[in-house]
Order: C-alpha cells, then structure tokens, then sequence
C-alpha cells in the first residue's frame, strides 16, 4: 500500500495516510472526505560517512574515481 499525501480542502490541514486503494480516506482534523491527494516525496539518499565510504571503495574496486573530487584524486595520485 503506497503512502500519500493529503490536503483537506475544508480546514487546510496537510498529512499523510497509508491506504488501500478502494479506501475513502477522511481528515483526521475535522472528518471531511473532500480531500486532495498528493504523491508523497521519496526518501533523500543517505549522506552518512559510511555510505560515501562504500561508495567510493567500490568505485575504487572498479577502477574509476569519479565520485571523488580533483583534490582527492591528486591526493592518490589517480
């Protein structure tokens, strides 16, 4: 079941909602059905430490460097 977004057009309140897709969801505000969907955002890419870490290992590992910058590449003399 896809989460969504949901704008009521009777009170203005904005939030989201894991439903099925035959259900008639209401705002939890004030009950009305008279609601906008929205598609939700995706989640951001992680930008931890480790997650570049890995990423650039990899890279390494398949002989290409092009997620690291000029400096770095110069550093390992890439």
């Amino acid at each position: 079941m896809p989460i969504y977004d949901y704008h009521c057009k009777h009170c203005g309140k904005e939030f989201e909602l894991l439903v099925s897709h035959s259900a008639r969801p209401v705002c939890p505000e004030c009950g009305q059905p008279d609601l906008e969907k929205r598609p939700s955002l995706t989640a951001p890419q992680g930008k931890s430490a480790a997650l570049i870490a890995k990423a650039r290992a990899q890279a390494a590992k398949e002989g290409h460097f092009s997620n690291y910058s000029a400096a770095e590449r110069a550093r390992l003399k890439v």
